[in-house]
């Protein structure tokens, strides 16, 4: 009697097999889950659980003590990176919506950090980054408008010490990145940094492909 030949998924199918086990490698717990929901609610992409646990582990392999974030939402990704951090360390969150950060509060209440760990500050990112101060800070972490990265990455540049971590968050602009034709401003913007990042000399990158795609690059 013939036998079936083997059944073969398809690469996308098996791709998405392996990336729901990524995601599904690190468990959330529900204070994470609460501020992922509010996140939702309040329309705020938050980082998913790989790209959590991504800064998690270079918060930790930094022994960072001084984190500068771009891009607070509702405090999910600040959770995980204050997790990875020292006990001692202070994470400094900075968000143009001070309505999100309320929410970013009360979850860092709940975790519990103490008040002292975390610097809220309500701004635009390039008015705020250039008041922190030269070489002070072990890791910073940027989701926000990627059309302001280019100027973000150079003010991260001057903010990190020699062997601090500059990562970016939706390096791969939703996959399109890889695709030629996507001329949106954002995915033209990032696609800059991202190749620039790639030949410059005081950095050390790579790219990523947990979430939406993460691009660390540790300054020289």
């Amino acid at each position: 009697m013939p036998t079936k030949p083997p059944h073969h998924h398809s690469n996308q199918d098996q791709y998405t097999q392996v990336s729901d086990f990524v995601e599904s490698y690190v468990t959330e717990d529900a204070i994470l889950l609460a501020a992922r929901g509010q996140a939702a609610e309040l329309g705020v992409a938050a980082v998913t659980p790989s790209c959590g646990a991504a800064l998690r582990l270079v918060a930790a392999a930094c022994h960072a003590k001084s984190v500068v974030e771009v891009g607070t939402g509702t405090g999910v990704s600040g959770v995980w990176l204050l997790r990875g951090m020292r006990p001692d360390g202070v994470l400094t969150t900075i968000d143009v919506e001070p309505e999100y950060q309320r929410v970013a509060r009360r979850v860092f209440a709940e975790v519990p950090f103490a008040p002292s760990r975390t610097r809220i500050i309500a701004g635009r990112a390039l008015d705020v980054l250039p008041r922190l101060a030269d070489g002070a800070y072990d890791v910073v972490f940027v989701d926000h408008d990627v059309t302001e990265y280019a100027a973000i990455v150079t003010s991260a540049f001057r903010l990190l010490r020699s062997g601090g971590m500059l990562l970016l968050g939706n390096a791969l602009s939703g996959g399109r990145i890889a695709d030629p034709a996507a001329r949106d401003p954002q995915t033209v913007a990032l696609r800059e940094v991202v190749k620039s990042l790639r030949d410059a000399e005081e950095w050390i990158p790579a790219l990523l492909p947990v979430g939406e795609g993460l691009l660390a690059a540790a300054k020289r």
